[in-house]
């Protein structure tokens, strides 16, 4: 009876018989859940024709697509774009009606852009109009794409889709300066500078760069300052100046902050001065740390001009505000005080032995000690703070210096033997080091003057020194250092090697491993180039330890993916720093390093570290976090790791705030807070559309939260997207065996008989 009203388009009385016949079957054929849910459908009872159609979801015939539209067209009716957007998809996978096919295409295109999925709108709309030229839905089409790219953070994508352009409309090209802008921002957060760099030369030149003019000039200038190009980092932070728009990090304070550290580079204090005291004029017990490095550098570069009146009025400030530079300060106030009383220049000094015992100025403090009392011929109590050097862990460039001074210590107290011994130990420990040549001539003094010249022949040789293969080592080098010196690299670097073959511990191979590798750098030869760092950096302390270790440690780090060596090397360059700028730099590549190497205990203790330095980034903030967060997710501690990964997330656009947001949802769907979890990968798809693993995790973990709710249909339609969308192989091999699963798992619960 049903069957027959159907047949005769009799909507509202074949209803009732439908509706009995499939309530009383136990198993009921498509074709009759079809011709019910299209009654209900006709009578404008939605919510029954959804749950029906819903039911035909997966298969490839025109019932399943006719079905999948309709039910796209109830969602919508009923105000469910984000089910609706998953029927339209289903129904644009089947060919059996082009133009529901097409209808639907189009459908599922901007539903996705209106409920803010942009990375699939941006591809779907590019696909329906490759697809379909000439479509009714063109011109909507072609708009909604312009709309995708003005508000997307996708720019990776964007940008590459608007390199395809061959003749973009106006729109389009008033969006290009701000695309480029954004994906040099996130070039930056990934540590790309140099191709930043050329994106936002590219955005400079752009005519429709109005709108973000100011925030290109400040990361030019950021970037110049970063690779050392202070006259470019000044001439752009002024110019930026002029305008002085505000977007996060982009503001006039961090602007005239970094043009403050720009003269000091330059040494030009008085202009240094003036831009640090724009950022600090009345410092507080509270003022943020960017205020307190600034006022610390106002008074350094009073120090350095000589104004100590002032200068130790700053510090004493510093100290009486218990900032974290107050070890500093006090430091600085006892250098003031040796300029005319070395007793009261140790005396301060020795307050930061006792008051800041984890000084990270330990080793210094008591360098200068002893250096102001040898000054003083003072040499035994010299002598105890050299011990506390040569003890201080992490202090290798100190090191050299406290043997020797420790062996002029000793002979002057006619010690000769121990001051032997403190030449010894500087000799074999650190034979590359500028001291160990004025080590070995004050142990030749001494041998000398005991009258024991033919011991100190054996002494030099037991250092290495043999004179006549002196002499060919010297020539072997002048040759490659004539062709270096000539810019005939290619001759140098051959002559550099055959050096190194012929006399591996030669007296020059520091300088033919450094200058080779430097050649290789230039030619982008990165392999060859890091063996030169390599060797150079493991013989520290040298005149070219600290840049080769630098080198070393990024190389294998960025270009050669190699981490277990860039740990080694960034472990090094820490220890052995001089420079608190490369000391930090080796402290985030030591941290990056270990994380990729997974190695969680290392890293929580070096992120720890990391969050207590000053001068801290945002991106340092970002990596230490996200460590931390990572080792208590490994151990299982989900709940605190949350907490850290929630601090990560909002601080930047780069891959880590990606991972972290992803790492939230994963997070909350392990300890069943599946609404939670649904939120937050929505969360990744939105603000991470640069960042396609993430992105893609994020979908399939939406797909795992319908299948724990038993919303079939959605993680059907959620892994049938990825399936067809996914450029990562291995992820979209994930969401193909999920699809097999959950399709699978509707039938065992669902009462359509689909033999039929």
């Amino acid at each position: 009876m049903g069957h027959g009203y159907y047949e005769k388009q009799d909507f509202v009385k074949a209803l009732p018989y439908l509706e009995q016949y499939v309530n009383m079957s136990k198993k009921v054929t498509r074709e009759d859940l079809y011709e019910l849910s299209y009654c209900y459908y006709q009578t404008r009872n939605w919510n029954k024709a959804i749950a029906g159609f819903r039911q035909m979801a997966g298969s490839k015939d025109s019932l399943s697509q006719n079905a999948m539209y309709l039910l796209g067209d109830a969602y919508l009716k009923t105000a469910q774009k984000a089910n609706a957007r998953n029927a339209f998809l289903f129904c644009s996978m089947n060919s059996s009606n082009p133009k529901q096919k097409e209808i639907s295409k189009f459908n599922y295109a901007k539903l996705s852009y209106e409920l803010g999925y942009q990375d699939v709108a941006l591809t779907e709309f590019q696909g329906f109009l490759q697809q379909y030229p000439n479509s009714e839905y063109g011109r909507e089409a072609r708009e909604l794409l312009v709309s995708v790219l003005a508000g997307t953070n996708n720019y990776k994508d964007a940008l590459t889709l608007l390199e395809s352009v061959d003749h973009p409309s106006d729109n389009v090209r008033r969006l290009i300066p701000t695309v480029l802008y954004g994906r040099a921002t996130e070039l930056v957060n990934d540590g790309l500078l140099l191709n930043a760099n050329e994106l936002l030369d590219r955005a400079l030149k752009d005519p429709n760069n109005g709108s973000v003019l100011p925030y290109i000039q400040f990361w030019k200038a950021e970037i110049a300052y970063r690779l050392n190009r202070i006259d470019d980092a000044i001439r752009y932070f002024l110019e930026y100046l002029k305008s002085g728009g505000v977007n996060g990090e982009v503001n006039p304070t961090d602007a005239r902050y970094n043009l403050g550290y720009c003269f000091l580079k330059k040494e030009n204090y008085r202009q240094a001065q003036g831009f640090f005291e724009q950022v600090v004029r009345n410092p507080k017990i509270g003022s943020s740390p960017l205020e307190q490095d600034a006022y610390v550098r106002d008074a350094d570069c009073y120090y350095m001009n000589r104004d100590y009146r002032t200068a130790l009025a700053m510090y004493n400030k510093v100290v009486d505000f218990s900032w974290p530079a107050s070890d500093y300060a006090t430091f600085q106030k006892a250098m003031i005080a040796g300029v005319s009383n070395g007793k009261d220049k140790i005396a301060l000094l020795n307050t930061i032995n006792r008051l800041y015992p984890g000084s990270n100025l330990s080793a210094d403090v008591n360098m200068e000690i002893a250096g102001t009392y040898l000054a003083g011929e003072n040499y035994r109590e010299a002598l105890s703070y050299l011990k506390n050097v040569l003890r201080s862990q992490g202090a290798d460039a100190l090191k050299p210096r406290a043997y020797l001074q420790s062996g002029i210590a000793w002979y002057n107290l006619n010690n000769n033997k121990e001051a032997l011994n403190q030449y010894d130990s500087l000799l074999r420990q650190y034979p590359n080091s500028p001291e160990a040549q004025d080590g070995l001539d004050n142990a030749k003094t001494i041998y000398v003057e005991e009258g024991r010249s033919a011991e100190y022949v054996n002494f030099a040789k037991g250092m290495g020194v043999e004179v006549s293969a002196s002499q060919e080592d010297q020539l072997a080098y002048q040759e490659a250092e004539v062709q270096f010196n000539n810019g005939n690299f290619p001759g140098a670097t051959q002559r550099f090697e055959a050096y190194l073959a012929k006399f591996p511990e030669g007296k020059f191979s520091l300088e033919a491993n450094y200058y080779k590798s430097e050649i290789y750098f230039s030619q982008k030869d990165w392999p060859k180039a890091v063996v030169g760092y390599a060797v150079v950096g493991d013989k520290a302390p040298n005149k070219f330890a600290e840049k080769s270790l630098l080198q070393a440690a990024r190389l294998y780090f960025f270009n050669l993916k190699d981490y277990a060596n860039s740990e080694k090397y960034f472990g090094k360059l820490k220890d052995f720093s001089s420079s608190q700028e490369n000391k930090m730099e080796a402290m985030r590549g030591l941290l990056r390093s270990q994380y990729q190497l997974q190695k969680w205990p290392d890293a929580v203790a070096n992120a720890k570290e990391l969050l207590t330095q000053k001068g801290l980034s945002v991106d340092d903030k970002v990596l230490a976090n996200m460590a931390i967060a990572k080792s208590y997710q490994s151990a299982g501690q989900c709940e605190t790791a949350l907490q850290y990964f929630r601090v990560a997330a909002p601080l930047t656009k780069s891959a880590y705030a990606a991972e972290a947001r992803y790492q939230i949802a994963d997070c909350l769907f392990k300890q069943n807070q599946l609404k939670d979890a649904e939120k937050a990968a929505f969360e990744v798809i939105n603000k991470s559309g640069s960042y396609e693993e993430w992105v893609t995790k994020a979908y399939l973990l939406l797909g795992d939260v319908y299948v724990a709710e038993k919303d079939y249909f959605n993680a059907k339609a959620t892994f049938q997207s990825i399936v067809e969308n996914a450029k990562i192989e291995e992820l979209r091999l994930q969401a193909q065996q999920k699809l097999a699963q959950v399709t699978e798992e509707e039938k065992k619960n669902s009462k359509v008989d689909s033999t039929n």
